[in-house]
């Protein structure tokens, strides 16, 4: 009696315990990981519909970069706003196939991981994405009404309404980032360690690059998604090479 109340306390304290057991169980990994690919493809298609576009090449800084949704549509926002809400919702919950791999091998990192996972969960969504698309609809009404002020109304509302959450939200994904790439690169998921690249910085990063090809509608609307890139970059990635982790696994045992 006394060892099996010792035990759970033991498992209560544990630093990883979030109520997600550390087995690695391949069938609900893969279906975590399909999962997250399709919420990153959704989310994909609600970020290329905002993006999707041109910049007023006779604007500058932000004032430029909100010029190009100015032909956007309130039915177009709505649902660019609600295929993330849902996109991001699901990706965010299938990082805890990741969160096993982890555990597995590294408590410690496992520990920091499922807390930027947490941060992500909590702002990703409804304190970035839909506030994104809420200032876009701002800034678009403002310009029918007070073109002199929209801008700086705007900027305003930014301010006040989405940057807080931006920075919250930066700072736990730069963290559930840097737990992952440093726990695949260590070696400590079943993983070869090469396969820290299908990590989303990875492919938000290659996405980026294309801003360097210019002012396009194709380019805009894929620099827009980015992060949802990175989302299909990671899973898709982890997927493909899932047969090579089994086995690095088999051969380690």
């Amino acid at each position: 009696m006394n060892n099996d109340i010792s035990e759970k306390i033991r498992s209560m304290t544990s630093i990883d315990d979030i109520g997600i057991s550390r087995q690695l169980d391949w069938k609900r990994i893969r279906k975590l990981f399909i999962i997250g690919l399709l919420g990153g493809c959704m989310t994909f298609i609600g970020d290329w519909m905002l993006g999707y576009g041109v910049c007023d090449e006779s604007l500058t800084g932000l004032e430029k970069k909100l010029s190009q949704y100015l032909v956007l549509s309130d039915r177009t926002l709505f649902w660019s706003a609600f295929l993330g809400l849902i996109g991001i919702s699901l990706e965010g919950l299938c990082y805890f196939g990741i969160y096993i791999l982890i555990a597995n091998g590294s408590e410690k990192h496992a520990h920091v991981f499922s807390r930027g996972v947490f941060g992500y969960m909590l702002f990703a969504a409804c304190g970035v994405h839909v506030p994104c698309l809420a200032t876009v609809f701002f800034y678009n009404h403002m310009m029918r009404l007070s073109p002199d002020t929209a801008y700086d109304m705007t900027l305003t509302f930014g301010i006040y309404f989405l940057l807080p959450a931006m920075i919250l939200f930066l700072v736990f994904f730069f963290v559930m980032s840097a737990a992952q790439i440093s726990a695949f690169a260590k070696g400590l998921t079943p993983y070869p360690g090469w396969c820290w690249v299908f990590s989303m910085p990875v492919g938000m990063a290659a996405t980026m690059l294309l801003k360097f090809t210019g002012n396009h509608a194709v380019t805009n609307g894929l620099t827009a998604a980015w992060i949802s890139i990175g989302n299909i970059w990671m899973f898709g990635g982890l997927l493909l090479t899932m047969r090579r982790a089994k086995d690095n696994l088999q051969e380690g045992t």
